[in-house]
């Protein structure tokens, strides 16, 4: 007697609940497979086919549970029962993997399928292979293929869910109707089952025993929880990796940023090297340092941004070694662009290390600071160009200084000499001497008026020249000046207005260029003297003339026309010039109020400027000394004479030239002494005084007497052109002066005294 047996309504539940939490968790962690990858995707691949499988296994298993036959035991085979485990964890791990692959097309997808559904299917057959009872066990064919049909759709299903359903809403819907399928295809199959009992059957015992009960509520608590410690490890891991892609993202945009940070930096080339030094990136400071395109230097060495220089003295390699061994290379050198020009570079290297400290690269940061470089190198030369300019302010006050002095012991020399002239018997070899000594105080009386030019103190007498009479007028002692072997060419136009300024030491200045040029010609040469007028200023509101002074020499190279016009630097030897023939020119030039240019090449000779201002009038001082003329022959009468001067030699000479003249002499050692006697004395005719004295100087002593004194005649001797506005209207003579140019001031300031005339500075007659 056939029998189709009996199922336990509780079990069914609890086997479809079991398939439906099964598929539910396969599908959880098919989303963990696809968003892991190496050894942790296939520890999620072995968890799903584990609880996919197992869970298939699980529902059938408390399924056969649910079966009884009335009055018959069921028992299991061991072997068969893990046989019919292993299967569909296999097939399901199978399955999972193809599914997983990129690229699986529909068909493999399919087959994937067959093969699965064909091993949940024996799956299920092996376990009722498994079953041990008295009976016989048959199967119809159509509910088998029907069975067989329903694994193999379920399981295509599922593997087409597995890594497509991410929504829970649809991930649970495709859970339950997956459960439903698999539970489906095993009671379909129970449904062909047929079973024939070898004994009658006891129709009061069709439910399961207690024993069944207790198993299927282990299987089905050990699977929950199998299935629950999966979906937690799921969750946790899902948690984790949303972490994980949140900081991936950060870091991304991060990144992005820093990127588009780096990219938009002009200013400075940030880039990075390999370990061998490539560049591996490029910004846009880079391309517009160094003139190329990503493209063009991504991959290069960049060695190839140095000078050949530094090429060839390997600083490129040395600039990794240091960074890598110090921690950071600083350097500024030349650079080379793209074009071939260079710029002067601010390089920063760095080394990149990674988590165990190994080099792996270097970030290279480099500026253009060429305008800085310039910037510094124009300042320094101005530093430099103020120190000139400060060692030649003290140096012109130390000349000027000694000049002075010098001109009062001159002054003293030439005064006693002149009388000592006078008074001695007529003998030739005498006088001879007398002439020599006299000739040689005039020559340091000469080099003090150079001293004075170059510290601009010297006092000029500026009158209306005319270039080219001048330059005729003194060509004989040119020519003999420079010798025969030197042409000398002149090159005047046929108009040239007369320039403003002292006569006699342009002269001295001419002979001093013209010397120069002949030295700068041993072997001979031309000198072309011209002069031309120009005029200069923003709106050419002063007109200059200039005289120029060219040789065909040997000329000057930069760094000794530098320094040419810096007092006593010489290129002639020891002995042979002061080195204050230029810088008297100079100063001859700036106290006339123009200037001086030196202008010289290597191998092309030598062309010195002077620019004087135009005379717009004959001077006045031509007409005062011209005026004083007739005087000079009537100064008989007997002077009482005040001379001031703190120096004892200088105030001595003068009172004993002063007394040789038949004058009576008072002496007063400062300008308060001064005063006092001109309050005191009964008569005083004329007051004679130095300027520089200490204490009261003569300027304000002529200042204070032409208050007090108005008509008194007052001479105040100086070596110095720049006198201050104190000495008011007094007559200013010259040092070192001799007796003839004392009486030729004495005859001025009378004149202007008697008549009312202007004052005006006199210069003694030297040679």
């Amino acid at each position: 007697m056939t029998h189709a047996g009996a199922h336990d309504g509780t079990l069914v539940a609890l086997s479809i609940l079991i398939a439906t939490l099964a598929s539910f968790t396969a599908l959880d962690l098919a989303s963990r497979i696809q968003a892991s990858s190496g050894w942790a995707q296939r520890a999620w691949l072995a968890t799903a086919a584990v609880a996919m499988g197992g869970g298939i296994w699980s529902m059938h298993f408390v399924a056969m549970l649910a079966f009884s036959l009335p009055g018959v035991e069921v028992t299991y085979d061991l072997p068969l029962t893990l046989f019919s485990l292993a299967l569909p964890i296999v097939v399901t791990a199978f399955g999972f993997t193809v599914a997983n692959r990129r690229g699986a097309t529909p068909v493999t997808l399919a087959l994937s399928g067959l093969v699965m559904g064909l091993g949940i299917a024996g799956m299920h057959y092996s376990g009722m292979t498994a079953m041990r009872l008295p009976a016989d066990l048959r199967y119809e064919s159509l509910w088998v293929a029907i069975s067989v049909l329903i694994a193999i759709g379920a399981a295509t299903v599922a593997l087409w869910l597995a890594f497509r359903s991410t929504v829970l809403s649809i991930r649970i819907s495709a859970a339950i109707a997956m459960g439903l399928a698999i539970s489906g295809m095993h009671y379909a199959s129970m449904q062909g089952a047929i079973f024939t009992p070898h004994a009658p059957v006891d129709g009061g015992h069709g439910v399961a025993s207690v024993g069944q009960m207790h198993l299927a509520l282990w299987v089905t608590a050990t699977t929950f929880l199998i299935l629950a410690l999966a979906l937690v490890a799921a969750m946790f891991d899902r948690h984790f990796a949303t972490l994980a892609t949140r900081e991936a993202e950060a870091l991304r945009a991060s990144e992005e940023r820093f990127r588009l940070l780096v990219q938009s930096v002009t200013d400075y080339a940030i880039f990075m090297l390999d370990r061998e030094g490539r560049v591996v990136n490029w910004n846009a400071g880079a391309r517009r340092f160094k003139g190329y395109e990503a493209e063009e230097i991504v991959g290069q060495h960049f060695s190839r941004f140095y000078t050949e220089e530094d090429q060839s003295d390997e600083v490129p390699k040395r600039a990794l070694e240091t960074a890598e061994r110090e921690g950071k290379f600083e350097a500024e050198g030349w650079r080379v662009r793209k074009d071939g020009s260079r710029f002067w570079a601010s390089v920063v290297v760095d080394p990149i290390r990674d988590d165990a400290g190994q080099v792996i690269g270097f970030a290279k940061v480099t500026r253009d600071i060429t305008e800085r470089k310039r910037s510094q190198e124009a300042l320094e030369q101005a530093r430099e160009a103020l120190a000139q300019a400060q060692k030649m302010e003290a140096l012109g006050q130390l000349t000027g200084g000694v000049a002075h002095d010098f001109n009062n012991l001159l002054m003293a020399v030439l005064g006693s000499l002149d009388l000592l002239k006078k008074r001695i018997p007529a003998d030739p070899r005498t006088a001879r001497l007398l002439e020599n000594a006299i000739q040689g105080a005039r020559r340091g009386a000469a080099l003090t008026q150079r001293m004075l030019a170059f510290a601009r103190r010297q006092e000029l007498k500026p009158t209306a020249v005319s270039l080219p009479d001048l330059v005729r007028g003194m060509s004989d002692l040119l020519q003999r000046s420079i010798g025969p072997s030197v042409e000398i060419e002149t090159r005047f136009p046929l108009k040239l207005p007369s320039a403003l300024v002292d006569a006699n030491q342009l002269e001295l200045a001419l002979l001093n260029l013209c010397v120069n040029a002949r030295d700068a010609m041993p072997d001979g040469g031309r000198i072309t003297i011209s002069a031309w007028v120009e005029e200069q200023g923003a709106s050419g509101e002063q007109s200059y003339v200039c005289l120029s002074v060219a040789d065909t020499g040997a000329g000057m190279d930069d760094e000794t026309l530098a320094r040419a016009l810096e007092p006593f630097f010489t290129t002639k030897g020891v002995g042979k010039g002061t080195g204050l023939g230029l810088p008297m020119v100079q100063g001859l030039a700036e106290q006339s109020n123009g200037h001086f240019v030196l202008k010289s090449r290597k191998g092309a000779g030598t062309t010195a400027e002077v620019w004087l201002p135009v005379a717009q009038k004959v001077a006045q001082i031509e007409r005062a000394a011209q005026a004083a003329e007739p005087l000079r022959e009537q100064l008989t009468r007997k002077l009482t004479v005040l001379v001031v001067d703190d120096d004892p030699l200088v105030r001595e000479n003068t009172a004993a030239m002063l007394d040789d003249l038949g004058h009576e002499v008072i002496e007063a050692r400062s300008g308060e002494e001064a005063l006092g006697l001109v309050h005191q004395a009964r008569r005083i005719d004329l007051v004679l005084t130095d300027h520089v004295m200490p204490g009261m100087t003569g300027g304000a002593l002529a200042s204070r007497l032409a208050e007090e004194r108005p008509d008194l005649p007052i001479i105040l001797a100086s070596g110095y052109a720049e006198l201050s506005g104190e000495s008011g209207s007094a007559l200013r003579l010259s040092k070192p002066f001799d007796q003839r140019a004392l009486v030729d001031a004495i005859s001025v300031v009378l004149a202007h005294s008697d008549e009312g005339g202007t004052v005006v500075p006199l210069r003694p007659r030297v040679g």
